[in-house]
């Protein structure tokens, strides 16, 4: 007997921020999205257009990883593909909203940024 599937639609990815609402105000300056909740622990933020957003929540132990990850470093447990049309104005763009651009960049046609909280992001070239 097969069982059906239920719907399941994703919601929105969430990072933990020692200050959720700082770290959603760095992704509404750097996306252009729209606050939909914001409450003192918990901020979501969607795209005009719709589809999944991202949500940001308080985490008072937070600890901050590393990117690259060496031996007994926190390592990163997620990070954002974001794609640009320009490499060099999006990194511009990103570096003015808040992020920092990391040390390590792995590939040529991609760069690492890292959000306030120390969230690696990669921009990279829109097919």
């Amino acid at each position: 007997m097969t069982a059906s599937r239920p719907r399941l639609e994703l919601h929105s990815a969430v990072l933990d921020a020692p200050d959720a609402r700082e770290l959603a105000a760095f992704y509404r300056r750097l996306l252009g999205w729209e606050t939909r909740q914001d409450e003192p622990d918990w901020v979501t933020l969607r795209a005009p257009g719709g589809g999944a957003g991202l949500s940001f929540q308080t985490e008072s132990a937070y600890v901050r990883p590393v990117w690259p990850a060496g031996p007994g470093d926190p390592q990163m447990s997620v990070h954002l593909d974001i794609a640009v049309d320009d490499l060099a104005v999006a990194g511009a763009h990103a570096e003015a909203a808040g992020a920092t651009l990391a040390g390590f960049q792995p590939q040529d046609d991609v760069r690492v940024y890292l959000d306030p909280a120390g969230h690696p992001f990669c921009l990279f070239l829109a097919e």
